[in-house]
């Protein structure tokens, strides 16, 4: 096989009926690095909402159990990929994840918005980092596949294409990006988790690096202190030339899935899909976060 003939088997299918195995292709085979990366920003971004970053705060599953909550978030949407909607695992993982979606008080606009987040991310990366350029089929089948899941988890007012889903994501992040002292504490325990799967001693590089690939918006809504432009410029430039050095390697002969990655770090002995997640709390009905705008009103009757 050579390098662009999977591109080609991918243009010869249709990106409306054959979403998944398109996007099965592309993110396995294609771009499994890439993939992987531009997921793990697209998630983190949305930490700079506050309604979102807040709640993760409050829930301390991103600050008190960041490994497990990075392992089971990419499982339960890895295996969605890898075996589909219609399987036993795809309708399992889909059930943990409104179970536990269910368990807290999130607007239908906060979860379209992450949604979007799926579907855009990864294609400004691979445009901006890969070794080639998604094409329209692989854009049209990743917002298709996403805007299935949105459907299974019962979103409303999905996008109905890449260039829709697209222009929801700036457009919200334009109006709600902004400060929040517990989602700047989700954003740190990120990057230090993000920091821990390499040498103690490159923690320090790592986290610069990090900050030198987030954009503007997101640094000042997490009060970073932006990189130099010497920093951005040598990142930036070093993870496109890896781009460019795997366009020159042969293609991938097999999938690589996210339960492959050296990230994973939780689950050495194997899991089961239906015990990924979290729980609801046992004698507490609706969501377990106090909302003070709820107590006071309640307080007023």
């Amino acid at each position: 096989m050579k390098r662009y003939d999977r591109l080609e088997e991918i243009r010869r299918l249709d990106p409306e009926r054959d979403a998944l195995t398109i996007y099965r292709l592309t993110a396995t085979y294609e771009f499994p690095w890439d993939y992987s990366r531009a997921l793990e920003l697209a998630l983190y971004r949305t930490y700079a909402v506050p309604s979102i970053g807040r709640l993760l705060a409050e829930t301390a599953e991103l600050t008190g159990r960041s490994q497990k909550r990075y392992d089971d978030t990419a499982l339960l949407l890895d295996t969605v990929v890898e075996y589909g909607f219609g399987t036993d695992q795809g309708r399992t993982a889909i059930r943990r994840i409104n179970q536990m979606h269910r368990s807290y008080d999130i607007s239908n606009d906060d979860m379209r918005y992450v949604l979007c987040t799926f579907v855009v991310m990864p294609k400004r990366w691979i445009d901006a980092y890969g070794w080639r350029r998604l094409s329209r089929h692989e854009r049209t089948a990743a917002a298709v596949h996403y805007r299935t899941l949105g459907r299974h988890m019962g979103i409303q007012d999905i996008p109905d294409s890449y260039e829709a889903f697209e222009e929801c994501l700036d457009a919200y992040e334009e109006a709600h990006f902004a400060w929040d002292e517990g989602a700047r504490r989700v954003s740190d325990a990120t990057l230090d988790l993000m920091a821990s799967w390499y040498p103690r001693p490159l923690a320090p590089l790592l986290r610069a690096s990090t900050l030198a690939l987030l954009d503007e918006p997101l640094l000042r809504a997490f009060r970073y202190e932006p990189p130099g432009s010497a920093t951005r410029a040598l990142v930036r430039g070093a993870v496109r030339l890896r781009g460019r050095a795997v366009r020159l390697m042969p293609p991938r002969g097999t999938p690589h899935y996210a339960r492959q990655n050296r990230e994973i770090k939780g689950y050495p002995n194997g899991y089961r899909i239906g015990a990924l997640g979290t729980f609801p709390v046992p004698g507490v009905p609706g969501c377990p976060i106090a909302h003070p705008d709820d107590s006071a009103a309640a307080s007023a009757e």
